[in-house]
């Protein structure tokens, strides 16, 4: 039970055997679905890419069907209401609803405007709506000088706040987030996750996010969907995560760092008494002070293991520079200049890691980096690269998945080869279904998932620039990638990885660069800069998962190198 939920309350929101087809489907793309949400309660959906997660938050005010066609059977009721009795825009006073795409939200107007929008249309008296935007701003740490810039200048973690302050204005009693916090940087995923499980008022929270860590602790439930649109699991997420780990694994569902330790400690007999849902949680009851030093002995070897499989996979070699910036200025496309005297090189086979907070210049960077952004001020040299967009739509151009990597391979190129190359492509990505889709009527995951297929699928580029690539990936999605990454590596290309995933960062990049304030702020040592406490805070960063396991190895080290023979 929910710790905030009244007692024999109609449910905020309802499903009854609700099934989504859309037109020309050849199955339904989710359901059928039988789910209630309590009144107050925060609940977490689940789900690998592709399994309907958002068309099921979509049905929710009737946005589907009303605005995007498909066939819905069942009923869907909020607040004892049936959906269908209202237009969607009627339902605003009740439901907000934040959208995958932030772009969804926003109008391209300036960014007080934003906020103000769906108050304006409440006609509330002015000096309420001024107030609710000063609120807003300061909850979601909307700088004050974004008021009258246009939300269209700002970067992709820019717009994704401006459009989350432009949801939480609204104080609806049911919020809805679908991946809120997708290419946020972890100091504001923290705050976004604070804030929506604060339980200030009551709220109800509907949540869909693969980011758990800093999440599930404050969460009442989790619903799963599977593959096949349909629940498979539901409840308590420690119980969950720790008895139905082998199904979510199976399904390419995110579990928390925290499971995989879980799972370690399990087999090596010593596994906490209450399934944990952080690391810091998983090796409580191992105090490396208190523990006995028999129980500290059997537990190094599995966390060991977790730490090895978080840790490094790629070693630095020593290499000729590829791409060099020497004293450039960066600046988006007829905007000023964000970034100053860049001085940067890249070396041939290299993955480099681009870190910092959102705003703070990275995309910018990376787009000068592959030469589509001509500097401002001093000088590039290095042959072009390729760049994967932080949103993947920026990158389709035809009008089907295959034909999307057909037009990625060379010209010259055979039809035969190009058959057998397109056909291994769509196998390995997990795309072979989706053939003869249009690539906008993907879900976000296997959007991203396209667009990262026909940017790698020639040996064009000697530099790939990837902008966010793991968003919106689901966990078999994301490993995926990883191999991809590597191999590419291993076939001669150089990386630059744009990321708020510390935890990628760490295992995939030897080195990485600390943008903000300007310029960059450290190059150096992926490991070393993340183990500089006061640089990660200043740049909004986070350690990674695995921190907490690595410093209780360090604590135990020294305490049973002290016991005696």
């Amino acid at each position: 039970m929910s710790r905030s939920a009244p007692l024999l309350l109609e449910p905020a929101a309802e499903w009854r055997g609700v099934e989504v087809l859309y037109p020309f489907a050849g199955r339904p793309a989710v359901g059928p679905v039988d789910l209630s949400i309590r009144p107050g309660e925060r609940v977490l959906l689940l789900g690998p890419s592709g399994s309907g997660k958002s068309t099921l938050l979509l049905t929710l005010t009737g946005l589907i069907p009303d605005s995007i066609p498909a066939e819905v059977s069942g009923h869907v009721r909020l607040f004892g209401q049936d959906v269908s009795s209202q237009k969607p825009w009627d339902w605003a006073r009740q439901v907000a609803q934040y959208f995958q795409d932030a772009d969804q939200t926003l109008c391209g107007m300036r960014v007080e405007d934003e906020l103000a929008f769906a108050l304006e249309n409440r006609a509330l008296p002015p000096e309420r709506i001024t107030q609710a935007v000063t609120e807003a701003m300061r909850k979601v740490s909307v700088p004050e000088d974004w008021r009258r810039r246009r939300s269209t200048q700002l970067s992709g973690g820019e717009r994704q706040l401006v459009a989350l302050a432009a949801t939480l204005v609204q104080d609806a009693p049911l919020f809805v987030a679908d991946e809120p916090t997708a290419h946020l940087a972890p100091e504001a995923a923290r705050r976004l996750h604070d804030l929506l499980t604060s339980g200030e008022g009551g709220q109800t929270i509907l949540i869909v996010d693969h980011r758990l860590d800093g999440l599930i602790e404050s969460i009442d439930r989790m619903v799963v969907l599977g593959r096949d649109g349909r629940v498979i699991a539901q409840g308590d997420p420690r119980t969950i995560f720790r008895d139905e780990r082998s199904l979510l694994q199976s399904q390419g569902i995110w579990c928390p760092a925290a499971s995989a330790l879980d799972a370690e400690m399990g087999r090596a007999g010593i596994a906490a008494p209450v399934a944990p849902l952080s690391v810091d949680e998983a090796l409580a009851h191992l105090d490396p002070v208190r523990a006995p030093s028999e129980h500290l002995d059997k537990a190094r070897s599995a966390v060991e293991a977790f730490v090895a499989a978080a840790g490094p996979s790629v070693v630095t070699r020593d290499a000729s520079v590829l791409v060099q910036l020497a004293k450039v200025d960066c600046a988006p496309f007829l905007g000023p200049a964000v970034l100053r005297g860049i001085d940067l090189s890249i070396r041939e086979g290299e993955i480099l890691g681009v870190l910092g907070r959102n705003g703070a210049g990275k995309s910018t960077l990376g787009l000068c980096l592959a030469g589509l952004l001509p500097p401002k001020a001093g000088v590039r040299e290095g042959p072009p690269g390729g760049y994967a967009f932080q949103r993947p739509e920026s990158q389709f151009t035809a009008g089907t998945v295959r034909e999307e990597l057909l037009t990625a391979l060379p010209e010259r190129m055979s039809a035969d080869a190009k058959a057998v190359r397109v056909a291994e492509a769509l196998e390995s990505w997990g795309l072979a279904e989706l053939t003869r889709h249009h690539p906008l009527e993907l879900s976000q995951g296997q959007k991203r998932k396209l667009a990262l297929a026909s940017l790698t699928l020639s040996d064009r580029w000697p530099l790939l620039v990837l902008d966010e690539p793991m968003a919106g990936l689901d966990a078999h999605g994301a490993a995926l990638l990883t191999r991809e990454i590597l191999s590419l590596r291993e076939r001669g290309h150089t990386l630059a990885l744009i990321t708020h995933d510390m935890d990628l960062a760490l295992k995939l990049c030897p080195r990485s660069i600390v943008v903000g304030e300007g310029g960059i702020l450290a190059d150096g040592p992926t490991q070393e800069l993340m183990n500089d406490a006061a640089l990660l805070a200043r740049a909004g960063l986070a350690e990674p998962a695995c921190a907490a396991a690595m410093r209780w190895l360090k604590a135990t080290a020294t305490r049973l190198e002290a016991v005696p023979c």
